[in-house]
């Protein structure tokens, strides 16, 4: 299952919209409202993890012989 962060869309001008997450499928639909309040809500998109890069040339095939 995925995290993801959902924000609360304000209706009056000066209310502050309010995150939180949610754990769902990544097949299940985005969230339109908060289930708790049943204020609409959006699903921001946010920072990966930063994890390692997997594809293109590995370290490994790097090493050449001979100082080509």
């Amino acid at each position: 299952m995925a995290t993801y962060v959902y924000e609360t869309i304000p209706t009056k001008p000066d209310e502050q919209p309010r995150r939180f997450e949610v754990q769902q499928k990544m097949s299940d639909p985005a969230l339109t409202t908060d289930p708790q309040t049943g204020e609409p809500v959006r699903r921001i998109i946010t920072g990966g993890s930063g994890g390692w890069i997997t594809h293109g040339t590995s370290i490994m095939s790097m090493k050449t012989r001979g100082g080509r």
